[in-house]
């Protein structure tokens, strides 16, 4: 229940108040400025109700002031509601100079100041969830969520909308696609990402254990049950349960899934007790779930309960030139942890280009790393990512029967336009790739004709 901090030095206001609106919030009193600012850093409310005049000088506004300070000091995000007399405009407005979210006249009329306090929560809803979408923003790259193309653009714009929400969303996607990225994101990004994230692959454990693993078991249930132990879904309360690989559950385990969905309890193997459990759930595959239904191998109730939302990850071969965005991320990435500084030539690029990736993102981070651990030189070439022979060399067109000198100009004019366009333009990153100074791709582009 949300809270709501009422300071006032009047008895009466504090419990007609805590009266009228506990059964909205969870109403905390304070009758003085010490008494506020100790409940406000141990409970942090979002909404407060502040009387201007607060003991030891109640005829004055001084530590009404001082504890509106305090308190925007500590999180000036707090919507702070200041209860004034009909004679203190000047100081009502001084209060939301300073930062208030708003001012009532007292003696305050309930029904009226519901009003304001349900605005004041709302707002700091939404307050909250940007600043929840804003922090994913940032946060893109670090989780290894890159990508240029229409499709990843798609995930990204709907790991936005539903992060705010609780409802549960299945991933699918080809094995090495990030589909454990995608659910780390929506976790991080959502209300409740101070909670835990528990993670349990179901696709990695014997069928034997996963129930235990999953409900946890009462003591004496089985043979070597010598304790009663919590099971991931306990642990993921108030968080976020991540269930991978969610088609491997064996069908009876889906039965109790559906049921905790539905109810929200749970019963530990052995146990009669229904034990409430706050988690939101997320799933992922990378089976054809239709399929499984269709064998009776997946519960079509259960798909239609963990898939209300459903993202689909695009394979790396259906990315465009996200490869050679994500392969440049990694680069960085492991010549920094192996003290390094190498590039990619452009045979290797050309190899990145055309392999079809069917590890997908994962083996993409798999060969880079490979090729900056075995590269000696400063250049990575094919051999280096684990291709199997040094690729042929680009094709020319011969059907202008082309002197060897304008066939070179061709291939070199070729190259720059596309290490100018996967480099959005930025001369200085398409002369590194291409392994040549500034200056000396200014001099070819003037040669070759080319402006920017």
């Amino acid at each position: 229940m949300r809270k709501l901090l009422i300071v006032d030095d009047n008895e009466d206001i504090r419990q007609q108040l805590k009266w009228g609106l506990n059964q909205e919030y969870s109403v905390l009193l304070a009758a003085d400025a010490r008494e506020a600012l100790s409940l406000f850093k141990s409970e942090c409310p979002a909404v407060v109700v502040l009387d201007l005049g607060l003991p030891p000088y109640p005829d004055s506004s001084v530590e009404g002031f001082r504890c509106l300070d305090e308190m925007l000091g500590l999180n000036p995000v707090t919507k702070v509601i200041m209860l004034t007399g009909n004679n203190e405009r000047e100081n009502a407005l001084k209060a939301m100079r300073m930062g208030a979210f708003d001012f009532y006249a007292k003696p305050p009329v309930l029904s009226e100041l519901k009003v304001m306090i349900g605005r004041a929560f709302h707002i700091a809803n939404i307050e909250e969830q940007n600043s929840a979408l804003s922090s994913h923003t940032e946060a893109e790259e670090q989780w290894g969520m890159v990508g240029k193309c229409a499709e990843m653009q798609a995930v990204f714009t709907t790991i936005r909308k539903v992060a705010a929400s609780n409802a549960p969303i299945l991933i699918v996607g080809e094995s090495g696609t990030g589909k454990e990225l995608v659910a780390a994101a929506i976790h991080e990004a959502s209300q409740r990402r101070k909670g835990p994230l528990v993670a349990i692959n179901c696709g990695a454990i014997p069928e034997n254990l996963l129930e235990s693993e999953l409900f946890g078991h009462e003591k004496g249930a089985f043979t070597g049950a010598h304790t009663a132990v919590r099971g991931k879904l306990q642990y993921a309360h108030k968080g976020t349960l991540f269930l991978d690989e969610i088609g491997e559950l064996p069908v009876n385990l889906q039965v109790k899934l559906l049921r905790f969905l539905q109810e929200g309890t749970i019963q530990r193997v052995g146990g009669r007790e229904e034990i409430p459990i706050d988690a939101r759930t997320t799933c992922a595959t990378n089976i054809d779930i239709q399929k499984a239904i269709e064998e009776g191998r997946f519960r079509e109730d259960l798909y239609y309960r963990i898939g209300v939302v459903t993202i689909k990850l695009p394979p790396l071969r259906e990315r465009g030139d996200d490869v050679l965005l994500l392969a440049e991320n990694f680069l960085k990435l492991y010549c920094k942890e192996n003290k390094k500084k190498v590039r990619l030539s452009p045979a290797a690029i050309s190899f990145l280009k055309r392999h079809d990736w069917p590890g997908n993102v994962r083996e993409l981070r798999n060969r880079i790393q490979r090729a900056v651990i075995m590269c000696d030189g400063s250049s990575i070439g094919p051999l280096d990512l684990g291709c199997d022979e040094e690729p042929p060399p680009m094709p020319v067109s011969s059907s202008d029967n082309l002197s060897l000198r304008e066939a070179r100009e061709r291939m070199e004019r070729e190259m720059i336009l596309n290490a100018i366009e996967r480099q959005s333009g930025n001369i200085l990153k398409a002369a590194e790739e291409l392994g040549v100074s500034r200056p000396t791709l200014y001099d070819l582009m003037k040669k070759l004709s080319i402006h920017q």
